[in-house]
């Protein structure tokens, strides 16, 4: 099995998706750690996954 690439939308680097990926798994980009969702399989394409409400502390 391959692994396939796509580039985090956040920062251009090159992130690795499991050959097993699911539409709409999160993946974390390994430069910036941007939280990404798997929009699209064929081809693969990567999105900011949604913002959940949390409390930073603020």
């Amino acid at each position: 099995m391959t692994n396939n690439n796509a580039l985090c939308p956040e920062c251009d680097a090159e992130v690795t998706i499991p050959a097993d990926a699911m539409l709409n798994e999160l993946v974390a980009c390994p430069d910036c750690g941007a939280e990404l969702e798997i929009i699209s399989l064929n081809p693969i394409e990567l999105d900011l996954a949604p913002e959940v409400e949390e409390d930073w502390g603020e």
